[in-house]
């Protein structure tokens, strides 16, 4: 298992992600550390940019956006995200979608 996600008893997965808000096109960015770096065209204005991921996320998991949920990282780039339905190997191919 990689190390920026994990998952948890009920089978949802938590993916630690670094977030650049602002970018000019959302895309995944590859590893930054222990977390996946994810570029957002979004600014981090009233919540958008948090909008944004979720949505980005989802459609890149092609899961419906209740399946994802922002757990923790409101105001801050470093976030945790849960994800529920999503298999592990289709979570490992995020890391090499790198734009």
């Amino acid at each position: 298992m990689s190390s920026w996600y994990r998952q948890d008893r009920d089978g949802a997965f938590c993916l630690s992600l670094h977030i650049q808000p602002g970018a000019k096109k959302s895309s995944v960015a590859g590893l930054h550390g222990e977390a996946l770096k994810i570029r957002l065209a979004a600014p981090p204005v009233d919540g958008k940019a948090n909008t944004a991921l979720v949505a980005f996320v989802a459609e890149l998991l092609q899961l419906p956006r209740a399946a994802v949920s922002l757990k923790s990282g409101q105001t801050s780039r470093q976030k945790v995200l849960r994800v529920e339905g999503v298999d592990e190997k289709r979570l490992a191919d995020l890391a090499s979608l790198t734009a």
